[in-house]
Order: structure tokens, then C-alpha cells, then sequence
């Protein structure tokens, strides 16, 4: 029996932002350490802009080159914030592999039930200590998922934070909904950090960047102080917890489906 464990990210292609990735990577394979460990990426566009020389494979890929090496066990856990498109795409994928192993199953993104939440907020509660505004900005998806995004600020709320507001480059809650919150509560002040797994190039561009488009500079042009915080979440030891927690439960799962089918 070869038991492979695949993590699958959206993926960067800034040298800096792989860090928060290979955080999380770490802590995965550190849970599972009697597993061999291969790792993928989502992004057509990131894979094509990654330097010379490397090469990361795309889930599709990566599961092909398993079935060759003859893995017989394989457990694929995405590093995504949130059940979104991304996300549907890799289960399509892992579907359509379903016949190559003995075992194949699919683990949770990071916010998959509401514990999830209570604990994102926590996490960042402990590592944003600041009496100013914090201000964290996802992707945003158009999918129902979305709602992840202001039920994790209703989580800061039920935890006692009431200086802490979510929003979206691409979704709900926008920009205009966070400035205007923020002018309701009177405040002058924001810390804004991004709301992803990786500070890649939608963190440096569209939240923390100098271009006038960014949320950044808009907060700035309304008036608001603004310091930023360039790190993503994987670098954060509670979210790697939260990650190996997935790929713990996924394991478990998966040894039980087994016991059934033998049984």
C-alpha cells in the first residue's frame, strides 16, 4: 500500500507569498509525516508565470503522475479559504480519478462550518492586537460561500470584537460597505491586512499597493489613516493548526469508509 499526500493551493507566483503557503504545507506534512507528500496549484496563470526552472503541477497533473507511481491511497487537501469555484473545479478533478485508487477522498477548505469561523477570528484576534480598525480584505467569490465573509465579522462580534470588518476585492461585503461601517463607529484608524492564504498579487496590488484603485489609497483618499500588514494567513500557527485539523478529520474519515467496506 503507497498512501500519497497531495496539498492543492490556488498557488503565487510571489517569491515572498510562498512562504504562508509552504507554512501550511509544513504543518500538513507534519501531521501526516508516514504519508509522501506532493503538492499543486490551481492557477492556470500562476503556473505559467512561475520562474525558470520550476514547475508546479496542476491537480489534474499530479494525480495522473500518482496513478503512474502507483500510489493505491491518496488524500487531497486544498489549502482554499472557502467552498467557491475554486474549489468546485479541484472536487470535479478529484471525481474524475475516482476509479485510479483504492482510496481517494477530498478534505475540507479552511472555513467549512461555523467552528471554523469562532476560530479564524480568534487567530486573528490574538495576532492583530491593535485598538485601531482591522480591516481584512478576501478575494470574494459570487458563490453562496460568500457569506463566509460577513459571518466571520458576526463571529468578532459574538467574541467581543467590535473593531474588526470584513470585506471583499470581488464580492460582499465591497469596499463602500466597510468605509461606510467604519464611518458609522467613528473610526479614523485602520490596520488592513489581507483576508488569504498568501499576500501574492492581489494583496500587494488591490489591498496594500500604492495604485489608486487600491483599498489602501481609497481608505486614504476618505480620510483614514491606514497601516498595512503584508502577511497572509498561513503564516499564522492557529490557521496551520486549523489546516492539519482538516487533513486529521479527512484521514479518519477516509480509515472509517474503509472499516464499512470491509466490514
Amino acid at each position: 500500500m503507497k498512501q500519497a499526500l497531495l496539498a492543492v493551493s490556488y498557488g503565487t507566483a510571489v517569491p515572498q507569498a510562498r512562504t504562508s503557503i509552504e507554512a501550511v504545507e509544513r504543518a500538513l506534512r507534519e501531521e501526516l509525516p508516514a504519508w509522501d507528500f506532493f503538492h499543486a496549484f490551481t492557477g492556470a496563470a500562476i503556473r505559467q508565470r512561475l520562474g525558470m526552472g520550476e514547475r508546479v503541477s496542476s491537480p489534474e497533473e499530479m494525480l495522473a503522475q500518482l496513478r503512474k507511481m502507483g500510489y493505491t491511497d491518496v488524500l487531497v487537501q486544498p489549502t482554499h479559504l472557502l467552498y467557491g469555484s475554486e474549489y468546485d473545479a479541484l472536487r470535479e478533478t478529484v471525481s474524475g480519478f475516482s476509479g485510479s485508487f483504492a482510496r481517494l477522498s477530498l478534505g475540507r477548505p479552511l472555513l467549512a462550518e461555523s467552528e471554523d469561523l469562532h476560530m479564524l477570528a480568534s487567530a486573528l484576534m490574538d495576532a492583530h492586537r491593535t485598538e485601531d480598525a482591522l480591516v481584512l480584505v478576501g478575494h470574494g467569490t459570487g458563490y453562496p460561500a460568500g457569506m463566509v465573509y460577513p459571518a466571520l465579522q458576526t463571529a468578532f462580534r459574538l467574541q467581543g470584537c467590535e473593531n474588526a470588518y470584513v470585506g471583499t476585492i470581488k464580492g460582499w461585503p465591497d469596499m463602500a460597505d466597510v468605509s461606510r461601517q467604519l464611518r458609522r463607529d467613528g473610526q479614523r484608524k485602520v490596520l488592513l491586512a489581507p483576508l488569504m492564504l498568501s499576500a501574492g498579487g492581489h494583496a500587494l496590488r488591490d489591498i496594500t499597493g500604492d495604485g489608486e484603485g487600491s483599498w489602501k489609497c481609497r481608505l486614504e483618499s476618505e480620510g483614514f489613516a491606514v497601516r498595512c500588514h503584508t502577511e497572509g494567513l498561513g503564516m499564522l500557527g492557529k490557521v496551520q493548526e486549523m489546516y492539519a485539523k482538516h487533513l486529521r478529520q479527512l484521514e479518519q474519515e477516509t480509515g472509517k469508509r474503509e472499516e464499512l467496506d470491509h466490514a
